[in-house]
Formats: C-alpha cells, structure tokens, sequence
C-alpha cells in the first residue's frame, strides 16, 4: 500500500479511516526497512528503532559505542535501504571544515571560481567517529543539521531534502578523540547506546563471519521518506501531552544534579519523537507512553550535570528516570 497520496488534516484515534490506513501503510514500510537491515546486522533492535524514529521526526542520531560493536554496519545499512544519496565521512584529527562543506576552487582555463560541493550535499551522511575530529570540524555540521543549509564564503546554499546526519561515536576519551561540544551534541535528536552483543548474537556474527553477506535493498526514495515525515508530523497530540513534555523537561532544570537542564529545543524534540513512536506503533494519536519510550534516547545526552557527578556515566540517564517516576501525566477534563 502507497503512502505517497497522503490526505491533509491531522490524523486522531477516531479519524476516518483514510488516515488510519496511511498510517498503517508507513508502519508496514517501517517494518520492511527493518527486516531489511536485519539482514546484514545482528544485534538488539533498540538502536534500530531510535533511528527509525529519528527518521520520521526529521532528527539525527548520533549513535554511540566502544569499537567494533557494528555501529558503521549499522548506519550504512540503514542509509541504503532509504534509497537516498549518501556520503560518508570518516572523521580524523587533520580533517577541515572545507572537506566537509566544500570550497570553491579556481579554474585556470577561464579565470573563475566554481563550487566544489562537499559530501554534505547528500540525503545522509554519514559522519563516522566524530569524535576523532577537533571541535572547529565538528562545528561545520552546526548550521547544516540545524538549517538544512550551509554557508561557503558568505553564499547559502541549501541543502537536499530530506536531510539525516548519522554519526558514530566512541563514548569515552579514547587516545586521539575530542568530546563533543554541547551545541553540537544538542543538534542531535536522539543519541543511542550501543552495547555489547548478548552471547547468542555474537556467536551468531562467529557462524556467519567470513560468508559473504547480502546485498541490502533499497527499499524506499526520497518522496517516500519525505511522505513518511509528512504523516508523522500529521499525528494528533492532546494539549494534556503538551504539558506533560513540558513538565518532564522542567523537572531537569530545578534538579540538583543538573547544571544546565534540557531547552525547549529538547521538548520540541521529545514531541516529535513520541509522534514518531506512534506511527513506528501503527498509531496516529500520541498517548503517553511514547514520550516515556523515547525520553531517555532524546533528552539524558543534552543535561549539562554538576561537577560532582559529571563523570558518572549513568547520571544523566538516572536524572530522566527519576523524571518519568516522579512526573505524573494528568488528562484534563473536557467539556461534553
């Protein structure tokens, strides 16, 4: 079933039935991405689902693990099976914002200059090991993953829709790394952990290791993720679930342990996410528990704590957790 002639209006729990069925035609072309990806990477799904997420809700991920746990298997995979233009970046020390971006460059047959066009003009791009890359390169992506634009000697240029960053990461300061600022890690909409492999998954990587793996599809085009996004952004939300993001952002900047607590560009986010949630669910209304799914994945990376605990690991995580305990959701009473 398309999902490309998608109905305007907003899509609620009792709305007619051309809605529903969109919206269970994009959680069918969710699922099949995937069983897709699944093809080629062993593992736990809960990074796949924030990515999936981050897909509709027009975010980017930043996706974070100590070596040789899959993660570029994982975003390569994922970026062909949209079916978009992708780049890939590998991210070192001597790296320039111009490799990124893009410079002009003189020609000497004619005397003039002429864009060259960096690798992010393309749908995806992949960003890998971001980290290992000064705070000046990783600024480049600053006005990009906000704007979907970049500006090269004072001239805009605008960038392809849709537009994702997935960026890899290690999460501690390795040799040769550089931590991320926190207005770059703010551009991200969900940061995801990748752990270990359980023991079944990698003696499955062992079976498998050394066969040759198969030939991931593309799946989709542009117009059919831009349709996604669409619909996603359609989903219904009561007002009750607006003040319930508020107040679960608002808990982070009175606690104890955080210096700094989550933006109103972090409850934008957490809104867009948990519409994303629904959809990847077959629903087009929001209830509450789509924000509790993706409150940690959007909201622990962008918490600022206090000395005292900033090098706990699990601090900022345990501050969302403490929110979702102690922050109760409340639906108002409407009128009949």
């Amino acid at each position: 079933m398309s999902v490309l002639t998608s109905p305007a209006g907003p899509v609620g729990p009792a709305g007619p039935a051309g809605p529903n069925r969109e919206v269970a035609a994009a959680q069918e072309r969710i699922h099949d991405l995937r069983r897709e990806i699944q093809r080629v990477f062993i593992g736990g799904t809960r990074a796949l689902d924030m990515m999936m997420v981050a897909l509709l809700a027009k975010g980017h991920v930043l996706l974070e693990g100590v070596p040789g746990v899959a993660k570029t298997t994982l975003v390569k995979a994922f970026a062909t099976t949209l079916g978009c233009t992708s780049r890939r970046i590998q991210f070192t020390p001597d790296l320039l914002p111009a490799d990124i971006t893009g410079t002009y460059v003189l020609s000497p047959r004619d005397g003039t200059f002429s864009l060259r066009a960096g690798p992010i003009f393309a749908n995806v791009v992949l960003a890998d090991e971001i980290n290992r890359a000064p705070a000046k390169t990783q600024s480049a992506l600053l006005e990009a993953m906000q704007e979907r634009q970049v500006t090269i000697e004072g001239d805009r240029y605008e960038l392809p829709l849709p537009f994702l960053v997935l960026a890899t990461q290690n999460p501690v300061d390795l040799e040769g790394t550089y931590p991320l600022p926190e207005a770059q890690i703010d551009r991200f909409l969900v940061r995801v952990t990748m752990g270990y492999p359980s023991a079944r998954d990698e003696a499955q990587m062992l079976r498998t290791h050394g066969v040759e793996p198969p030939v991931v599809r593309a799946l989709l085009n542009p117009q059919d993720v831009a349709a996604l996004q669409t619909i996603t952004a359609r989903v219904h939300t009561d007002d009750d679930l607006h003040d319930y993001a508020v107040a679960l952002t608002g808990f982070t900047r009175s606690h104890p342990r955080v210096a700094l607590g989550a933006s109103p560009r972090a409850t934008l986010g957490l809104m867009q996410a948990a519409k994303a949630h629904a959809v990847v669910n077959g629903r087009g209304y929001t209830v509450p528990e789509d924000l509790r799914a993706v409150a940690i994945a959007v909201l622990a990376h962008r918490l600022v704590l206090v000395a005292d605990v900033e090098s706990d690991v699990r601090a900022r995580e345990q501050v969302i957790e403490e929110a979702l305990t102690k922050v109760g959701y409340r639906r108002g009473v409407r009128a009949v």
